[in-house]
């Protein structure tokens, strides 16, 4: 079907009741199950978000043309997550005296978001949250997405939609559940133990960059994307004028000039199933500043090198009673740590660091699901990059490997469209490098399994 007609036809979009309010359409009509989208809801969100079924207050100039677009409801959701987190074994007491913390986490909330999704004006539209952390205990900026989008209809039915989006966080803007801002686990505890290691477009960069990017789909089979990102931190002061800026030595991981991201990607669709295989990937160059003589100024000074580069693909059988949907990515960064390397915080001057990550989910009746994940990260050893304690520490590598093996699997209950119950545990082979006292005080893998229990209310 063409982009425009179906558009118009039955819009939708990503995962906030707002987007409903805004097209008088239930969330199935974009999701699986949120906030995994479906074809349509991909095409709803490639067109900027601005498809409405709402009375607007207009404004039209003598020719007609429009000038003001606004719906008499705004755009406005609210999300509350509330979990339980339980570890396999506590962790050592913070305080380096002997005993340990407590092993179970009650957040409460573990999150509180609020969104503003929906039409801003014609052509325009933004999916934009702002969100309380528990960990942090701060309110802030989280996921961004603004996007201008604009479409043409060929006379033989052939579509093309094209756009500018920007945003705060690499891959936050892609259409597809297989790249990293919106992949699996779709939520996940703030309370377990994290690996010592990740790429830099695995969210390292999140929320600390901001980014535009032109984008184009031909026929909603095959998409184009290409932007640049520079460094756009929060709660960053400059130290000689007070401001929040210009950013100096003191501020660690700056980019030291825009870099490029790239993403292409193939959609094909028949009957129920669709089919997604695609490439995405970025190149970093970061000071990494934190006062060191490592990056005296950020005009000049060595520089560490990320180059991301990553495939995908994403599967979906989407039926009346039952949902199916396979997806995975294979993430691969080449390091080079000229300036770690120079300031003696890594044993190599060139390292890399590869993540896979692959998982099936299912749903009958979009009502009772599971989802079975399995993920990896390989990568160079660097003993001083990843490098032992000299106490218990639990997030550390004993031989300086970033090797990480696990699964997760997950149950879920979703009475209601807007509201759902998760069960999940994640269970480690591998902790960076090993599956027995990978941090050299008899700590394993295991220890940090993870027990996880989740209550999710978006409205």
């Amino acid at each position: 079907m063409a982009a425009l007609a179906a558009l118009l036809a039955t819009p939708m979009a990503h995962a906030v009741p707002s987007f409903a309010r805004q097209t008088g359409m239930t969330c199935e009509a974009c999701h699986t199950v949120y906030p995994e989208l479906n074809h349509f809801g991909r095409m709803f969100k490639a067109n900027g978000y601005t498809l409405d079924n709402l009375k607007q207050v207009r404004g039209i100039t003598a020719k007609k043309d429009e000038m003001l677009s606004l719906a008499d409801l705004p755009p406005l959701s609210a999300m509350i997550q509330v979990s339980y987190t339980q570890l396999a074994k506590p962790l050592p007491d913070g305080t380096g005296a002997p005993g340990h913390s407590q092993s179970g986490t009650v957040d409460f909330p573990q999150q509180f978001s609020i969104f503003y999704a929906g039409k801003i004006a014609p052509h325009v539209g933004a999916f934009l949250q702002i969100t309380y952390g528990n960990d942090s205990g701060t309110i802030g900026i989280d996921n961004t997405d603004i996007r201008y989008a604009n479409n043409f209809i060929f006379e033989n039915d052939k579509s093309l939609v094209y756009g500018l989006t920007i945003n705060n966080n690499p891959t936050v803007q892609d259409l597809w559940n297989s790249t990293p801002a919106f992949g699996f686990p779709y939520a996940g505890t703030n309370a377990g133990v994290s690996p010592i290691a990740g790429t830099q477009i695995d969210g390292t960069l999140a929320q600390d960059v901001a980014g535009i990017s032109a984008y184009a789909m031909w026929n909603e089979q095959l998409y184009a994307e290409l932007g640049v990102y520079r460094s756009a931190k929060q709660g960053a002061v400059n130290p000689v004028s007070g401001a929040a800026g210009p950013l100096d030595g003191t501020t660690s991981n700056v980019l030291r000039s825009s870099a490029p991201y790239f993403r292409l990607a193939y959609e094909y669709n028949w009957g129920r199933n669709s089919l997604e295989v695609g490439t995405y990937g970025a190149t970093f160059k970061l000071y990494p500043g934190g006062g060191t003589t490592t990056a005296p100024a950020l005009l000049s000074g060595p520089f560490n090198e990320f180059r991301d580069v990553a495939e995908d693909f994403q599967y979906q059988f989407i039926a009346d009673e039952h949902v199916f949907s396979l997806t995975g990515t294979r993430i691969h960064e080449n390091m080079n740590l000229d300036a770690s390397y120079a300031a003696g915080a890594s044993a190599n001057s060139r390292d890399t660091l590869t993540t896979t990550r692959v998982n099936a989910n299912y749903y009958y009746q979009r009502k009772y699901g599971g989802t079975l994940a399995h993920f990896a990260t390989t990568g160079s050893i660097d003993n001083v990059l990843y490098p032992a304690p000299v106490a218990p520490g639990v997030v550390t590598s004993a031989n300086g490997s970033p090797e990480t093996t696990g699964w997760v699997g997950e149950l879920n209950y979703v009475p209601w469209l807007n509201m759902k119950l998760s069960l999940q545990y994640t269970h480690f082979g591998k902790f960076n490098g090993a599956s027995t006292n990978y941090d050299g005080f008899n700590r394993n893998a295991s220890a940090n399994d993870t027990t996880y229990l989740l209550f999710w209310l978006v409205y």
